[in-house]
């Protein structure tokens, strides 16, 4: 299929480790067929991430709350409803003026169908095997073979169905001069040289489950500070407050940019650490998409899913917890996760800043 000159949009929302997933197919396009023009449909809060890409022409914001959010309170569903009939009217009227050729929902869902109903004149490609009558919605579906387990697998199936060979090179995360330069002048009002080692940590998520103690994580960031490794917390606002936590039990100096720099800044910062650690969350898709090995711990989760892609990485998990990949957001025990030691992440992080595979209970791999 000859797409060049064809007008392609993305229906892939949320959230940001799902966004990250999708954005090679956007650049195996774009490599493939230098002529077409991407548009993309994503929820605000993910828009600049989007926007500082090249391979995208036009970015779409919208905004739906969360129903799955625990804190989106009772009339999530409600305003969730109002909001996507309001989004569905204006993208109707901004797609009848600016109508797309093809229309990728990667998204799979019943309200990414909606959303790319909005695009009349355009012919809506998905997965065969999606949820929520979202086939329904669909001209034309991909089937999934039984051992495309990962969801950047499954997504790079898009390209291959469109013709498009995806390349190593289209794995990458964009990032402008500015950001860069914010990272620089934060590290550097902290005492951090451009020649000292960083470490990424993401120690929260949206899921209670995947959180690990806040007592490991200041031992851990105090063990790695006596080896020379610099461990700096990252997240927004709403993750102050654990990481607070964190850093009120530390002996050693604090690095925390929590809400210091916003999600573009946040790529920035990765790309200057040499390695990433923390959770099963969205900037451990970041961290592996930007070439970074990753240290994951993964607890309610399965890393065989949803975990790192395509780099050197550790998964550390608990040893003989049989609740492993439960998928429950809540949980009164939280053992697949407290039962992690400081010892397994810490040999895990140094094994991979050395170069090695990786040692004891930890799964790692080698890209």
């Amino acid at each position: 299929m000859n797409l060049a000159g064809k007008r392609i949009l993305i229906i892939k929302q949320s959230s940001l480790g799902d966004i990250i997933h999708t954005l090679p197919v956007a650049h195996a396009l774009k490599r493939c067929f230098p002529g077409c023009r991407i548009g993309w449909i994503v929820q605000r809060a993910f828009a600049d991430l989007l926007r500082q890409d090249d391979a995208v022409d036009r970015v779409y914001p919208i905004t739906i709350p969360s129903t799955s959010d625990p804190q989106a309170g009772r009339l999530a569903y409600l305003r969730a409803f109002s909001a996507t009939l309001d989004t569905l009217r204006d993208l109707r009227r901004l797609f009848r003026r600016e109508p797309y050729d093809l229309v990728l929902d990667l998204h799979a869902s019943f309200r990414s169908g909606l959303l790319g109903m909005t695009c009349r004149r355009g012919v809506r490609i998905g997965f065969a095997d999606a949820r929520e009558l979202n086939p329904l919605f669909q001209d034309d579906r991909i089937e999934v073979p039984r051992d495309v387990v990962h969801a950047v697998d499954r997504n790079l199936l898009f390209c291959r169905h469109l013709g498009c060979r995806v390349k190593d090179e289209d794995f990458f995360l964009s990032c402008d001069r500015q950001h860069e330069e914010d990272v620089h002048r934060f590290l550097a009002q902290h005492g951090v040289s451009g020649h000292d080692l960083l470490v990424y940590a993401s120690p929260t998520a949206r899921w209670q489950t995947k959180f690990w103690p806040a007592r490991n994580w200041a031992q851990l960031a105090d063990e790695l500070y006596g080896t020379g490794v610099r461990l700096v917390f990252a997240g927004t606002d709403a993750d102050r407050e654990f990481i607070a936590a964190i850093t009120a039990m530390m002996h050693t100096p604090p690095l925390n940019a929590a809400g210091r720099l916003d999600l573009a800044g946040a790529v920035a910062l990765i790309r200057r650490s040499a390695l990433y650690v923390g959770l099963d969350t969205g900037p451990m898709h970041m961290a592996a998409m930007a070439g970074r090995p990753v240290v994951a711990l993964f607890g309610p989760t399965h890393p065989e899913r949803v975990g790192p892609y395509g780099v050197p990485h550790c998964i550390v998990r608990a040893a003989g917890v049989e609740c492993l990949g439960c998928r429950r957001r809540q949980c009164r025990q939280l053992r697949c996760m407290e039962e992690i030691t400081v010892s397994q992440v810490l040999a895990a992080v140094q094994d991979l800043l050395a170069g090695g595979p990786g040692t004891g209970e930890e799964q790692c791999v080698s890209a």
